[in-house]
């Protein structure tokens, strides 16, 4: 995400929002009554690498309520990514994997991302700063974003990591097109997914064997004071914008169609995101989503895992 005026930005003001405490951990994910329906895909139009292959399915840790710190969250992903190689190697069915929440206001850094796009002394920092095995520069994340972290095996899929960004993207693009009537885009030669000049979502991702993981990151209600203190994603002169940010511009325009959408509050409108960037996964993928619950991740962590590649600064 980018945004960062050429002159100087002041030192970091106090974070507006104030996130609530993150829910047990330990309960199941939703009930059964709010979980979203499995979703039914059709034929997707976007290119795979068997148009018309049987959809396979998908397991889907659906948290998107919670604010899962972010070491937690990387540690899952870890978990998952050494049961999927082991599968491999057994030449086992290695089906994929979802994760959807959101995070405590953190930054993380890429595995080569330099310290001249922050805009504070690590030493002060606002929030945690975290390098992590991920492609890509500097970026946030906290409260009103939804992060998804895809672990697919791209052998299910296309070996191919520009396809996949791009797929990244697509997903992206249709929620806010179908959902919000938001016409998104890319930009050439820039990874993520913008409006105009706002940059709305993040993508950053690591392929191990080709299993990727990591993923993006939707701004939908986020407090995007955080920003200001640091350059996102290396890009100077470039916005950062979101969901709700946008809603509000359009409503000074006569555009019949966005007149009829709903005025939802920040809870109802990561609801709606979050439902619509699930169905949109499940479409450009043209994989079925399966819910799973905290047990299953609560298994996998009973066994021994290597040492994080991560580095709190």
């Amino acid at each position: 995400m980018a945004f960062l005026a050429t002159q100087c930005v002041p030192a970091y003001p106090v974070c507006n929002h104030q996130p609530k405490p993150p829910r047990c951990l330990s309960q199941r994910i939703q009930s059964k009554s709010d979980r979203i329906p499995v979703v039914k895909t059709q034929q997707s139009s976007f290119p795979t690498t068997q148009e018309s292959r049987r959809e396979s399915e998908c397991e889907c840790f659906n948290l998107y309520k919670e604010l899962v710190p972010y070491r937690q969250a990387w540690s899952w992903q870890k978990s998952i990514v050494k049961e999927k190689k082991a599968l491999i190697e057994k030449n086992q069915d290695c089906p994929d994997s979802l994760f959807v929440l959101q995070h405590p206001p953190v930054y993380t850094m890429g595995t080569g991302s330099s310290e001249k796009f922050l805009n504070f002394d690590l030493k002060d920092a606002p929030f945690d700063v975290h390098r992590t095995e991920r492609g890509g520069e500097v970026t946030y994340h906290g409260p009103g974003q939804i992060v998804m972290y895809p672990i697919i095996n791209l052998r299910n899929h296309k070996m191919d990591l520009h396809w996949y960004l791009r797929s990244l993207e697509e997903v992206i693009i249709r929620a806010l097109s179908k959902t919000f009537s938001i016409k998104a885009s890319r930009l050439e030669g820039l990874t993520g997914v913008w409006h105009g000049n706002q940059k709305l979502a993040a993508i950053g991702i690591r392929v191990s064997q080709w299993i990727a993981y990591h993923g993006l990151a939707l701004n939908v209600t986020t407090d995007l004071t955080p920003f200001l203190w640091i350059v996102p994603c290396g890009l100077q002169n470039y916005q950062v914008g979101s969901i709700r940010g946008l809603l509000g511009e359009f409503e000074s325009f006569d555009d019949t169609s966005r007149k009829q959408l709903p005025d939802p509050d920040d809870g109802q409108l990561l609801d709606i995101a979050c439902k619509s960037l699930i169905n949109e996964f499940s479409e450009v993928f043209q994989v079925g989503i399966n819910y799973e619950t905290i047990s299953r991740l609560e298994f996998l962590e009973s066994e021994p895992l290597k040492p994080l590649k991560e580095e709190v600064i």
